[in-house]
């Protein structure tokens, strides 16, 4: 089949990409011509592990191709994907669909063949439906449906989240584009991948209440863990006790600084608004909204409490900026939380990150950007891992304590057991780990105590 993908960006290439690995002959259009032309070279603007050889092995075979000419792309396609950005909207957080009705209009202006419009993009409820409404409207003689097909990628294993999916949703009104979308993925029922068939909106809504969940979840662990930390339990034990319970299972119940990226935090706030503007608000997501925002400003905090109450002129070395490891995403990052509040404290701020400081040292200035861990922890006071980078797993802890001036270990992500750390002379801070020895009873609820580090 032919297809056409509107938007270069991380859906958009890391769909097409896969799409033409199916067989599929493949046309991305992108409006940055710089990008365009870098891909051409093949230039890859985002790190995601695997996909340089997979857009260079369907370039070299025929089957990916790209341009800034929608209308050159668009004669033959059965399929044209709407895979652009939706930012959370300035002021109210809503997410922005400027770029999704502009794709809409240049579809209508260059459609010359049926074909079923695809929305990619992670899009409020009843976009679709309007996306549909504008291209019948501007074309009123053109055969067209349209077809919801959210995406569920995530960053660092994209392509076998695309190419093994737990299951493919598609909200789809009439049997032409169902049997579109059937054909495209077909290469899936070798897997016996489900394919979900719905309606338009309820397409849309899987979509955010899917992301919602993972956020309430990882949410939900993260006050746990400050209960831990208050009544002398361990964040990880309960996790693993509440998780080998089928109804739970064990994902997303890792304690940390809280989530970010550019899912879980625009996707969440949309779906507060949806839901407000409907009139059914959703507490507990609003609840999770703003808890995860509070627990992000929280560390920074923490680190100075546990640091004797001041960092000015103390040096942090701190390990990952990214929202997570295997991407250079900063979107959301807790660290863009965390380090400007480090250093408006008066730290000097030391930072590493396998891949993300280009991207990050145009977000936080006054970093001083290190050529690794061990440079970072040189003469530092205090060392922070944000990010749990496979690089971060196994690091010499007694060259970083021989490096370092001070011995606070702060590990945000507990990629660490204590007693290690602690042999070789740190002080070593997780998250939800609970005080050595616990505590002696249980605390009087009056008291309110204010977690802290384990």
């Amino acid at each position: 089949m032919r297809i056409t993908m509107i938007g270069a960006g991380y859906v958009g290439l890391v769909s097409g990409a896969c799409f033409s690995d199916f067989g599929h002959e493949v046309v991305i259009v992108d409006t940055n011509e710089d990008r365009v032309k870098g891909l051409e070279r093949g230039e890859i603007p985002i790190y995601e592990p695997g996909l340089d050889e997979l857009v260079a092995r369907n370039r070299e075979e025929g089957r990916l191709s790209f341009t800034t000419s929608l209308a050159a792309a668009m004669p033959r396609s059965e399929a044209v994907f709407i895979a652009v950005g939706t930012p959370a909207r300035r002021g109210d957080g809503f997410a922005d669909l400027t770029y999704v009705y502009g794709a809409a209009e240049e579809i209508a202006r260059t459609l010359s063949d049926p074909c079923i419009v695809v929305c990619k993009s992670t899009v409020p409820i009843g976009t679709n439906r309007e996306v549909l409404r504008r291209i019948r409207a501007a074309r009123p003689d053109a055969t067209i449906d349209v077809a919801s097909n959210p995406e569920f990628l995530r960053e660092g294993s994209a392509i076998g989240d695309f190419k093994r999916p737990d299951r493919v949703v598609v909200g789809a009104e009439s049997d032409r584009a169902r049997d579109v979308m059937r054909k495209l993925y077909r290469p899936l029922s070798l897997n016996e991948t489900p394919i979900l068939f719905t309606g338009l909106e309820t397409a849309e809504l899987i979509k955010y209440a899917a992301n919602a969940f993972l956020a309430t979840k990882i949410t939900f662990i993260n006050e746990i863990a400050d209960l831990c930390e208050a009544v002398g339990a361990n964040v990880q034990e309960v996790a693993r006790g509440i998780g080998l319970d089928r109804r739970i299972g064990p994902k997303f119940l890792h304690a940390g600084p809280g989530y970010g990226g550019s899912c879980f935090p625009k996707d969440t706030l949309a779906l507060v608004h949806t839901a407000r503007a409907a009139g059914a608000p959703t507490r507990i997501v609003e609840t999770v909204v703003a808890v995860n925002e509070a627990r992000k400003k929280a560390m920074a905090e923490r680190i100075v409490e546990e640091l004797g109450g001041s960092v000015a002129g103390k040096a942090i070395a701190v390990l990952g900026v990214t929202f997570k490891p295997n991407t250079d995403d900063m979107r959301d990052a807790p660290s863009l939380a965390i380090l400007p509040a480090l250093a408006a404290a008066g730290a000097r701020i030391r930072a590493h990150d396998p891949e993300g400081m280009e991207e990050a040292a145009k977000l936080i200035g006054g970093v001083e950007w290190c050529d690794g861990p061990y440079h970072a922890a040189e003469g530092s006071d205090a060392l922070v891992i944000i990010t749990e980078w496979d690089a971060y797993r196994a690091l010499d802890i007694t060259r970083l304590r021989r490096l370092m001036q001070g011995t606070a270990f702060f590990d945000l992500r507990n990629i660490y057991k204590s007693a290690e750390v602690e042999a070789c002379g740190f002080r070593h801070f997780g998250v939800g780990l609970g005080r050595p020895g616990g505590v002696a009873a249980v605390p009087d609820p009056a008291a309110a105590p204010r977690a802290g580090f384990g």
